[in-house]
């Protein structure tokens, strides 16, 4: 008889009938979800601002590019499940701190650091959780800036308070997450060997150019500064 080969596992999808289990439960699902779309918009309009402010000031737009996304119910589930937590909205906006999310593509390593603390010195923006894996690059070479911050949004008749996760990275260590996280969902489990480790020597090799691309950005800027 053929011998079989054994389907990797894989994570346990939500069915129709679980995600309308929840909706039913959700009764105010999308007054909700319109609220951490609003915390994503007021976000990044604080970005674009700044944004705006740096090539006004410096001549320079830190920010490359910025992109956003809600969580649907249906990851909202599988990390729930993942946790051994209830499933419901309730449970969810308590534990899950990146239904709203918000990417900040840099141009340098500087401007990360940079626009995290203009950010964070805002008044407005209180910081929940840091977390810095460019010093400290997790071990399969993935580097970025994580924060979860809880902002205000102002409704007609109420103000709460919406927690954003925030990554920031550059575009060499976004470059590299967008083809790794890929690369990583088709292998599943039986990643060949010495895959693990070339995407490691790649991530270092990237961030050795980020570095490099740093340093001449620093010194033409110095020029331009004592031309002036």
């Amino acid at each position: 008889m053929e011998k079989q080969t054994p389907i990797p596992p894989t994570r346990q999808m939500p069915t129709e009938a679980d995600v309308a289990a929840v909706r039913a439960h959700f009764l105010d699902f999308l007054s909700v979800q319109q609220q951490y779309r609003a915390a994503i918009r007021e976000v990044t309009t604080k970005l674009e601002i700044l944004n705006d402010e740096f090539q006004v000031r410096h001549h320079h737009n830190p920010i490359h590019h910025i992109e956003s996304r809600l969580k649907t119910i249906e990851s909202m589930i599988v990390k729930l499940r993942e946790r051994n937590l209830d499933i419901d909205f309730s449970t969810a906006q308590k534990h899950l701190l990146d239904i709203a999310g918000v990417r900040v593509v840099c141009c340098y390593v500087d401007d990360i650091y940079r626009v995290a603390e203009i950010l964070l010195r805002q008044s407005d923006v209180e910081l929940i959780r840091k977390k810095d894996y460019i010093q400290n690059p997790k071990p399969n070479g993935y580097r970025s800036l994580h924060l979860v911050v809880r902002i205000p949004v102002f409704l007609s008749d109420q103000t709460v308070m919406i927690p954003v996760e925030i990554q920031l990275r550059t575009v060499a260590m976004d470059f590299w997450a967008s083809l790794e996280h890929p690369l990583r969902y088709k292998l599943r489990d039986e990643i060949p060997e010495g895959i693990n480790e070339e995407l490691s020597e790649c991530a270092n090799e990237i961030a050795a150019i980020d570095l490099r691309m740093q340093d001449m950005f620093h010194r033409i800027q110095n020029r331009e500064q004592k031309n002036d």
